[in-house]
């Protein structure tokens, strides 16, 4: 089997500060990059900035800035913001370094060598803010000004000459792969929104600029830059050393695995991304996954409203386990979620304190009182103890199917389950009364619970990383050992260390009223 594994976000837009919407597809798509790496595969995670185009020249000049300089300091915001979301990324990808120049240069060359390209005018809606061109019938007219109705972004009219793409002869071959591939495309309502929009027909793709400089150069025509999401998708080749097909990292990775992109950019990464590497003759990538928006109490982010949540601000308030947890568990990942700082203390009090939290603290205290602060071996597991250990160890192929097919609704809603269980097992079994009349049950019960906390702990990983650190090495655990191999195995505790101290793990959050 095949143990690389290729994962990215989509390069971000670095005209204003990060969202909550680019921290939800980082946090996201950093999840899966763990659970593959502790599920033994060696994993390629990508993450960058997308820094061409007209918006970036228009803000550039606003800043009185150079647009190199702007991007400069605005990608850096990005950069640090895989620190502060605590994101595994092996790569950094800015579309201004040379690297991508070169990938960039190779596609539109063998888009040259394929006859996909020709020379013609434009005319056309466009919508800057988008970079995005949009048919007659996605434009609506509110307060005088025409919007595209898929974004609600103005949109002007555009007349230049323009080099094309012929995404229209791509129409069938586009079907035929989806048709072929039912998961190429995700979660269903994705694939047949696109599939919808194809049947309908594609027009040819206006695939540069004249009307601005701030872009990759037309090779053999300066007076046109290429268009900005052509150069962009690239980004996922440059990565991994295109155009040099024989290099490892292309070899080892490519096809990449899964594009983690938002819903509103899946048309560019679902239709005109697969068109350019069928018309390039190069393979398409596994999957696309499309998920939702992050709504703040139900509306929409929006500066006009006001209701912009800040992911850094949170984080320092509550910590960023409690927002990777937080948006893994309350939003359907798929869908639009809304989230409200209500919700997020409730999760926290109750999912992180109450729970995970409370069961480790309860049992590791017991252990240090008791046992003289090392985990007891275990004498001989009744049938409760074993039910309880084999329930994960039985439920290993479908934790990794559900991760597999981006369903992290239903895995969190398992290892959370599991925890209350533990909880459960650890309350009716009394340990506390055993401790004179039978301490060799007592011992097998601390035993198995603590067999619990780290198989629980190893699978939590993924989605609060420092916390279920702090608990496997409160049980002399190291990095090397979180790894779905050691869910597997019992006895991986050495018996004759003490347990480390472990401080409260999510600290409860006061209600305000």
């Amino acid at each position: 089997m095949n143990k690389n594994f290729y994962i990215t976000t989509p390069i971000y837009y670095p005209s204003g500060k990060p969202h909550m919407g680019h921290a939800y597809s980082s946090i996201i798509a950093d999840i899966f990059a763990r659970f593959k790496r502790i599920e033994g595969f060696n994993v390629l995670f990508l993450t960058g900035t997308d820094e061409h185009g007209q918006k970036i020249q228009k803000e550039a000049l606003k800043n009185h800035k150079d647009p190199k300089q702007f991007c400069d300091e605005i990608s850096e915001t990005f950069r640090s913001l895989t620190k502060t979301l605590n994101l595994t990324n092996n790569d950094f990808i800015r579309t201004t370094e040379s690297r991508h120049f070169k990938s960039v240069n190779e596609i539109w060359n063998r888009l040259i060598k394929s006859g996909d390209i020709y020379l013609d005018k434009y005319s056309g809606w466009y919508s800057v803010s988008d970079e995005a061109y949009y048919d007659e019938d996605e434009i609506e007219e509110k307060n005088g000004k025409k919007i595209s109705k898929v974004s609600g972004s103005p949109v002007e009219w555009v007349e230049e000459e323009s080099y094309f793409f012929k995404l229209s002869e791509c129409q069938k071959k586009l079907l035929d792969h989806y048709k072929n591939n039912k998961d190429f495309i995700l979660p269903i309502s994705r694939r047949n929104e696109v599939i919808s929009f194809v049947e309908k027909g594609l027009k040819d793709l206006s695939i540069s600029r004249t009307s601005f400089s701030w872009g990759i150069p037309v090779p053999g025509n300066k007076k046109h830059v290429i268009y900005v999401w052509l150069d962009a998708l690239t980004n996922y080749l440059s990565a991994i050393n295109f155009p040099d097909t024989n290099d490892e990292k292309y070899k080892s990775f490519w096809p990449a695995d899964v594009h983690i992109i938002g819903k509103d950019i899946l048309r560019f990464h679902a239709i005109y991304w697969p068109a350019f590497l069928i018309a390039a003759k190069l393979p398409l990538p596994k999957r696309i996954y499309g998920h939702g928006w992050i709504l703040s109490d139900a509306k929409k982010m929006s500066k006009s409203l006001g209701n912009i949540l800040d992911p850094i601000k949170i984080i320092k308030e509550y910590g960023i386990d409690q927002l990777r947890y937080y948006l893994t568990k309350e939003v359907s990942l798929g869908n639009d979620g809304s989230i409200s700082m209500e919700n997020l203390k409730n999760c926290i009090n109750n999912d992180l304190a109450n729970n995970y939290g409370n069961l480790c603290q309860r049992v590791f205290s017991f252990i240090k009182k008791n046992c003289n602060n090392k985990i007891p071996k275990k004498n001989k597991l009744n049938e409760s103890d074993i039910k309880l250990i084999e329930n994960i160890k039985n439920n290993l192929p479908k934790l990794i199917d559900y991760i597999n097919n981006q369903n992290l609704n239903e895995y969190i809603k398992m290892v959370v389950n599991f925890s209350f269980e533990a909880n459960k097992y650890f309350n009716d079994s009394e340990p506390w009364a055993l401790k004179t009349k039978n301490p060799e049950r007592m011992n097998d019960i601390l035993y198995t619970i603590s067999e619990q906390i780290k198989n629980i702990s190893i699978l939590l990983n993924p989605i609060i990383p420092v916390s279920t650190k702090k608990v496997l090495n409160t049980i002399n655990l190291s990095d090397n050992d979180i790894s779905i191999d050691n869910i597997k195995k019992d006895n991986i505790f050495d018996y004759n260390l003490e347990l480390k101290n472990l401080d409260i793990l999510f600290k409860k959050i006061e209600n305000d009223n």
